[in-house]
Order: C-alpha cells, then sequence, then structure tokens
C-alpha cells in the first residue's frame, strides 16, 4: 500500500533493524529502541490493516510472534485495531515485550491507571 511505512520496511524501501524473517513475515525493532529491552514486532509482508480484516494473516503473524515469544519467560503480546484502541499505523503488527519482575513497565490498564482514569 502506498504510503505505509510497513509496506516500504517488508518492501526493502525503509531502513529497519530486522530481527527475524520468515516467507510471509518479519520481526522488526521499534526505530525509537521500544519501550523495554528486547521489543519487537512481527508484520505481515503484505498489507493487512488490521487483526481483523485477515484471519489467515493474522493467525500466520500470531504464530511466529509465539515463536518469538517461546524464548521468554514473561512477555506482553499486545495488538491494536482502530484508533480509539491505540492503533497509529495501519498495517497489522504484534508488539512482543519481554517483562521481568518489577521492571516497572506499566500498561495503560492496570490497576493504578484505570483507577486514575475513572477518577478525572
Amino acid at each position: 500500500m502506498r504510503n505505509c511505512v510497513f509496506c516500504a520496511i517488508a518492501a526493502g524501501e525503509a531502513p529497519a533493524v530486522i530481527v527475524r524473517e520468515w516467507p510471509d513475515a518479519l520481526a522488526v525493532r521499534p526505530r525509537s529502541g521500544g519501550v523495554h529491552p528486547g521489543h519487537v514486532f512481527v508484520l505481515p509482508r503484505v498489507h493487512v490493516e488490521d487483526a481483523g480484516t485477515d484471519p489467515e494473516v493474522t493467525a500466520a503473524v500470531m504464530r511466529w510472534a509465539a515463536e518469538l515469544m517461546a524464548g521468554h519467560p514473561a512477555v506482553n503480546l499486545i495488538t491494536s485495531k482502530g484508533e480509539a484502541a491505540t492503533q497509529s499505523v495501519f498495517h497489522l503488527h504484534v508488539h512482543i515485550v519481554p517483562r521481568q519482575e518489577g521492571d516497572r513497565l506499566p500498561l495503560p490498564w492496570t490497576p493504578q491507571h484505570t483507577a486514575r482514569a475513572t477518577a478525572a
């Protein structure tokens, strides 16, 4: 798809740190470095807007994500569908964020965040 940064990465037309490649997908480090050490995302080589658009492509991406997660004792697996769910790049991608006990990396739906949001 035109003007899609992830399509450009998949086509080799945009810079990226590729961690792993499969025939139908890539694992890439976020340009920002990620939210935690080891953070990567898996994206399909074909343009699929989100996890609800093409179940077969989504299943393949999830399979590769599961393969990468197997090497970590604790992980968040995150994807979003739609702006209201915080999707900012409209090309399916699944974040894999390795975690450690006490790493202090909050998720937006932790009890503390939920309490602050409902109090506002």
